[in-house]
């Protein structure tokens, strides 16, 4: 136990991941006939100049040989449409069912990488793999990104502004999925002037 300087007494845990929410999404990779999606928490923004994402997956998994063989992915991002089918793909292994089949998701040709895209995703981002740091029970796949893919029932038709606050995003916290909640401000809200 640890007592702060309020007097508030906190256990004291081992060493975790503890931060939450994270984003759940479906990763496909290998190639168009011989693509597999695999349920990726673990993963986040590096740079954006140049656009770089990474994703972090255990050896074992069947999805890590093929990124590394061909070293592109795509990170398809999710919604509340599509909860069933994100948390399947994470329990089921592709190397005996076919994922793609058993989510009930579609595959959409990729543009700059071999792999298809998922066509209910709200937003794909195509990437190709610039390094692989092996950190211990996860390697991670650095990445440049390519390209970005939206669902163009997102994007308004008048201000040709992209709406992702309608797909519903999923996000991951301890063990349970969530869609993404009412929003409460916006960068520089809090110092804007009115």
């Amino acid at each position: 136990m640890h007592r702060s300087s309020d007097d508030t007494i906190r256990p004291v845990w081992k060493p975790g991941t503890m931060v939450y929410p994270l984003p759940a999404v479906l990763v496909s990779c290998g190639d168009y006939d011989n693509a597999n999606i695999i349920t990726v928490a673990w993963t986040g923004t590096i740079c954006t100049n140049p656009a770089m994402l990474y994703i972090s997956v255990r050896p074992e998994r069947h999805s890590y040989e093929l990124i590394r063989s061909r070293m592109e992915f795509t990170i398809n991002l999710t919604s509340a449409a599509m909860a069933r089918a994100t948390d399947l793909c994470g329990v089921i292994s592709g190397r005996d069912t076919d994922k793609w089949k058993a989510a009930g998701l579609t595959k959409a040709r990729g543009v700059a990488v071999g792999c298809p895209y998922i066509a209910e995703s709200p937003l794909a981002i195509e990437c190709r793999v610039k390094q692989i740091m092996e950190l211990g029970s996860h390697h991670m796949f650095i990445a440049d990104v390519l390209d970005t893919l939206p669902d163009p029932r997102l994007i308004d038709p008048v201000t040709d502004r992209f709406d992702l606050s309608k797909a519903e995003l999923l996000n991951y916290t301890h063990g349970h999925y969530y869609a993404q909640g009412e929003e409460l401000g916006h960068f520089g809200w809090t110092v804007r002037k009115k």
